[in-house]
């Protein structure tokens, strides 16, 4: 039975404790491996400094946050921008040759020559054909060609004299691309 007692006063490390066991304390009654007054403050100031660190943390993802609405909002205000205006540069090749055409008007209205006019109104076509060459609108060469349905609509068919069956023989109305897209097909009269 001395045995029995000798052993539950046995002194064993906290880790392998077991209900009932004691642990080894140091001169001031308080267990080795329990945080004294000292370590306590330690401990306090180091959960402050990780509550800092915690906080400075949120107020970083709370600034990246709004950061990333901001540069949201402004490249919506972009793109609204960029909608708007796309055609601002359009306009402005353009306004040149509405002028021409009205200084054309006023001479023909003064001038008795038809000459003039003819020469006015070819000066004005150059300028807008140079102008939709700028922008990258190109003509649909389609009269001899065979018809194709992706840049022709055919109005009729007719039998004409020299001409192969299936190609066009007239064009009532020009087509056009704007950089390699079909904005208006060609009007045709396609040979039988």
């Amino acid at each position: 039975m001395a045995a029995k007692q000798q052993s539950e006063n046995k002194v064993v490390p906290e880790e392998q404790a077991v209900e009932g066991e004691l642990l080894p304390m140091d001169a001031e009654g308080q267990s080795e491996d329990q945080p004294g007054s000292a370590d306590s403050d330690s401990l306090q100031s180091e959960l402050e400094a990780l509550k800092k660190q915690v906080q400075e943390s949120l107020d970083k993802a709370i600034r990246a946050q709004a950061e990333l609405d901001n540069v949201r909002k402004r490249s919506v205000r972009d793109v609204e921008n960029a909608h708007k205006y796309a055609l601002e540069k359009f306009v402005n090749g353009l306004l040149p040759v509405m002028d021409s055409m009205e200084l054309g008007i006023s001479a023909a209205q003064s001038a008795d020559e038809h000459s003039s006019l003819k020469e006015g109104m070819d000066l004005t076509l150059k300028m807008f054909r140079d102008v939709m060459d700028k922008f990258g609108v190109k003509e649909v060469d389609s009269e001899g060609e065979k018809f194709d349905p992706e840049k022709h609509e055919a109005v009729s068919m007719q039998e004409v004299e020299g001409s192969e069956p299936g190609t066009v023989a007239t064009v009532l109305q020009k087509g056009y691309m704007l950089n390699g897209r079909l904005i208006r097909p060609a009007m045709v009269i396609v040979a039988k």
